[in-house]
């Protein structure tokens, strides 16, 4: 392995890291050496795994912030250090803006922006006494810069995160940097839920431009080179990782150039 990609005794949180995307990330950290603490509300079935290491389970609502200090605890317990903290848990059931509740807009808002940026504070206190400093990844959305039909307050809130990013780099310079990954769609365990069947899966991972839909292992990838030291002159940044983009939808609607 490349020395720079190598995570060996370096220690990580990843914020709802026992599914979907955020395995993803957890796997690629342990394949590269690092020691991985993963949070959530629950357990999940299996502990993401790789090269023969498993990552540390500790229960966190991420939402409640004796809960957040209490994990950060864990960590230097378990590892003594916090070098990459990868604020990943989030979400947004579909919900119409007119019909949605003050609370629940407000839950979405506390879960996709408060809880990283108590997290953030939190790991930033470890950071700071620790001579290399350390890393801290957002990830944000696409609905961060596109509108956001069905799930307005998560896109409010994921535009909120990238902006917050900037603003801590800037603040916990030098020692920390922090960056944000405005990530597309991803196919998981629970594609099926947003887009439908196999075919449907397909049918929209072809409107990608590259092709095809992200892997969790994607984001993993990239959440790798941002902690690593082939990006240490990379802070306050947002970088999207969503295939190409989308395409505009009045290509599909003009007839200029049939």
């Amino acid at each position: 392995m490349d020395k720079t990609l190598d995570f060996s005794g370096k220690a990580v949180i990843v914020t709802g890291g026992g599914k979907g995307v955020g395995a993803g990330i957890t796997e690629t950290f342990l394949r590269a050496g690092a020691d991985v603490l993963i949070c959530g509300r629950s357990e999940p079935e299996k502990l993401p795994q790789a090269k023969g290491k498993a990552a540390v389970f500790t229960p966190c609502d991420v939402r409640e912030f004796d809960q957040i200090e209490a994990t950060i605890a864990v960590a230097k317990e378990r590892f003594g250090r916090l070098d990459v903290l990868v604020n990943n848990a989030g979400g947004a059931p579909f919900a119409k803006a007119a019909d949605a509740s003050p609370r629940f807009s407000e839950s979405i808002i506390r879960l996709n922006l408060i809880a990283p940026l108590n997290f953030s504070q939190v790991a930033n206190k470890v950071m700071q006494q620790q001579p290399e400093g350390g890393n801290i990844i957002n990830i944000a959305s696409v609905s961060t810069i596109r509108p956001s039909p069905g799930t307005a307050a998560y896109g409010a809130a994921k535009a909120g995160l990238v902006n917050l990013g900037s603003s801590l780099a800037v603040e916990w310079a030098p020692k920390v940097r922090v960056n944000a990954l405005i990530v597309g769609m991803v196919e998981t365990e629970q594609s099926y839920l947003h887009y439908g069947d196999e075919a449907g899966i397909a049918a929209i991972g072809a409107t990608v431009p590259l092709g095809r839909m992200a892997l969790p292992a994607d984001v993993g990838n990239a959440c790798l080179f941002l902690a690593s030291p082939l990006s240490s002159y990379v802070s306050g940044t947002n970088f999207a990782l969503h295939g190409g983009g989308e395409k505009p939808a009045f290509l599909d609607a003009s007839n200029a150039n049939t």
